[in-house]
């Protein structure tokens, strides 16, 4: 089974069909409930569809190389892929084997990191401004603005074994992408997915919403991390379906 077209498809589609549906409800106070069941929802959807995207680029990957298919799936198979670690390896997969496949590439003719930053901003801005999603969570999306206000393209795609840059590398006060994947983004996923919001506190306590790093517990952070993501491995997979003469 081919699966390019899921690959190829950007899971900006699943946001979009979601602030679609919500446009019905309107916002009243009375609506505001319904704010964490519906972000929840999209967040585990987006989460989901780009974990089995990743399933399915390596399938494609060792479908054309049976030498990479022992590898990755007998000697070092990966889990979920819903780690960073584990994105961090897809994304070194394939620029192995569109470099086995046609040498030598540059990073920066394959992915425009200017331009696929800024669609990143401007999908979140003009898929929430004036949507009663972003009416019921005011302070999380300036939250958002604020953080990434500060990314630049120096935040990820070093070079071509490091997905986002080690914060260390970074200026400013900001947390990296990969510390606010793993520290926030990941976590939540976790606790989302696993339903263990059922049995702990479910509000944040003062010291927690005091606390500097909380402004990255945001959905709107997320879903702007999730679509970088996105549109980084579906340029890279662009340039190995050309290396396949695949792609038109």
């Amino acid at each position: 089974m081919n699966h390019n077209n899921f690959i190829l498809s950007p899971i900006t589609n699943i946001m979009e069909d979601v602030v679609s549906s919500s446009l019905g409800i309107g916002n009243g106070i009375e609506t505001y409930p319904l704010y964490d069941y519906v972000m929840q929802s999209v967040f585990l959807k987006m989460t989901g569809a780009q974990e089995q995207k990743m399933k399915c680029i390596l399938w494609e990957l060792a479908t054309h190389d049976y030498e990479y298919r022992y590898k990755r799936f007998t000697r070092n198979p990966l889990g979920e892929c819903s780690t960073y670690k584990e994105k961090q390896e897809v994304y070194k997969d394939l620029i192995q084997q569109i470099e086995k496949k046609q040498g030598k590439v540059e990073l920066s003719d394959v992915i425009q990191k200017n331009d696929i930053l800024q669609k990143t901003l401007e999908f979140i801005d003009n898929t929430f401004l004036n949507s009663n999603l972003l009416i019921w969570a005011q302070k999380s999306f300036e939250n958002y603005k604020n953080i990434f206000e500060d990314i630049s393209i120096e935040y990820f795609l070093p070079d071509k074994t490091n997905l986002f840059t080690n914060k260390n590398n970074l200026s400013g006060n900001n947390q990296g992408l990969k510390e606010i994947y793993e520290e926030h983004l990941y976590k939540h996923r976790n606790r989302v997915a696993h339903n263990t919001l059922s049995y702990q506190q479910n509000l944040p306590t003062l010291k927690t919403l005091v606390n500097e790093d909380y402004k990255y517990n945001n959905y709107f952070t997320y879903f702007a991390l999730l679509i970088l993501i996105d549109k980084i491995f579906i340029d890279l997979y662009k340039e190995y379906l050309i290396s396949i003469n695949e792609y038109e």
